[in-house]
């Protein structure tokens, strides 16, 4: 037997290291991979979101009704976008996701507080999400301490020391016990249809160009949009038997409500599917080998999860990260799935979100046949 040799080891070792070199797909993959983690989970991941979209109903003019406005506002937590004129008008904000507090305050707020009568002061909350809405919730705690000392002065100083001169009353809509499992569950239909779509279609024509059986593909009468159909299609079906394994487990054991249409959610799917397929299909085209393309998977998985508002709260994130988080088509499916599962929007409240997926579909369907057709020539 041959006592080891240092020179041998050597040998193999560059030689390995060259081929590493030239596989220049897997090389930018390990050097990138590394630094999209850093950049997302050091930069775009904040799990105490502020800054949160919130309508104010205010049916009172007074000071102290301005100055609590005023003192949401300096929390941080609360951005007030809209000043509806009525309260239907702000539960349809409330709906479409458009806002994510609801402050309302009686018309006679001012003088029910110098009377001594502690009015209350409705906050509505979509609490779809509660991890990202309960430090918000948290503070309002705070806000009704301190938002009238300065109007509660002179001969008002007595309504101070003791207890809120008024009463805040929260009610968590669509998800009133604040269960994690009711924005998790439904968002995991998207994340893992976003993994099986890509990573199976995306080998789908690396398979056949490694067994050699593309030749005999390219040589059929076959054109680029019926091949890229007949490749897509069979994982529609995987799809939705996926899906139907999903949804049983999220009404059998997590009692997730299904408060929309099930035509409509089947419809939103559908389509969510075929975005993914063909993102996964232009991958096919691009790498070498079913190594390259389960890279490529990854590295399209990977901000999809941790950009789209599945892992973190969505609002909590730096401008340039939900910039990036709304090219992606999970961004959109997640806001519909949970926006029919659990608000029970139609497809009118749907229609915001669906033309962005529909466009990233277009797009990424020309660019798979515009590769599958050089890869023709």
């Amino acid at each position: 037997m041959k006592s080891f040799s240092l020179q041998r080891t050597l040998a193999v070792f560059i030689k390995e290291f060259q081929q590493m070199l030239r596989d220049r797909m897997t090389f930018a993959m390990a050097i990138g991979v590394p630094v999209l983690q850093l950049v997302l989970f050091g930069y775009a991941i904040n799990t105490d979101p502020k800054g949160l979209p919130t309508a104010i109903v205010s049916a009172d003019t007074g000071p102290l009704a301005r100055s609590l406005s005023a003192a949401l506002q300096n929390t941080g937590y609360f951005r007030v976008t809209h000043l509806p004129d009525s309260e239907t008008r702000a539960e349809a904000l409330v709906e479409t996701g458009e806002v994510q507090f609801v402050v309302i305050i009686p018309t006679d707020f001012s003088r029910r507080v110098i009377r001594g009568e502690k009015p209350a002061v409705l906050v509505a909350v979509d609490a779809t999400d509660p991890s990202a809405s309960g430090n918000a919730i948290a503070a309002l705690a705070q806000v009704a301490n301190s938002a009238l000392a300065r109007d509660l002065a002179g001969p008002l100083r007595s309504l101070q020391g003791g207890a809120a001169p008024y009463e805040v009353r929260v009610h968590r809509r669509y998800n009133p016990e604040g269960l994690s499992r009711y924005n998790i569950v439904p968002g995991l239909i998207g994340t893992i249809l976003t993994m099986t779509m890509v990573m199976l279609t995306g080998l789908a024509m690396t398979r056949e160009r490694e067994r050699g059986t593309m030749e005999n593909l390219l040589a059929t009468p076959v054109r680029p949009f019926e091949v890229m159909a007949g490749k897509i299609l069979p994982y529609v079906v995987i799809g939705y038997i996926q899906l139907s394994v999903i949804l049983a487990a999220a009404w059998g054991l997590f009692e997730v409500p299904m408060v929309g249409s099930l035509l409509l959610l089947m419809a939103m799917i559908g389509l969510f599917m075929l975005a993914n397929l063909a993102i996964g299909f232009t991958f096919s085209t691009l790498a070498r080998n079913q190594l390259q393309a389960m890279q490529m998977t990854f590295f399209f998985f990977l901000p999809s999860m941790l950009l789209s508002g599945f892992m973190f709260p969505f609002r909590g994130m730096p401008l340039w990260a939900q910039r990036l988080g709304e090219v992606l088509p999970l961004t959109h499916f997640l806001r519909i799935v949970r926006g029919i599962m659990l608000k029970g929007n139609d497809l009118i409240q749907v229609l915001p979100e669906l033309w962005p997926m529909l466009a990233f579909l277009l797009f990424a369907g020309a660019v798979a046949l515009a590769r599958y057709r050089r890869t023709l020539d």
